[in-house]
């Protein structure tokens, strides 16, 4: 396991034992897949797409996020 999926796991555990919420900064969308209930993009400091991460990760409506997925 590497130390980002290990820190992954264990934030994940913190919100699910503990009800908090945690904002995450990141270009890696693949790596949210996996941690996240909602997903915002943002782009030029504006929010582009928000939703549901399985939703918005099928089916990416902004070229930005179509981007950070194909990178």
């Amino acid at each position: 396991m590497t130390v980002q999926a290990g820190i992954l796991r264990l934030l994940k555990q913190l919100c699910d034992d503990s009800g908090l919420a945690v904002i995450v900064v990141t270009h890696d969308l693949g790596v949210m897949s996996t941690v996240s209930d909602e997903l915002s993009v943002f782009y030029a400091g504006r929010v582009v797409e928000h939703g549901p991460t399985t939703a918005l990760l099928r089916d990416p409506r902004h070229p930005y996020t179509r981007g950070l997925l194909d990178s």
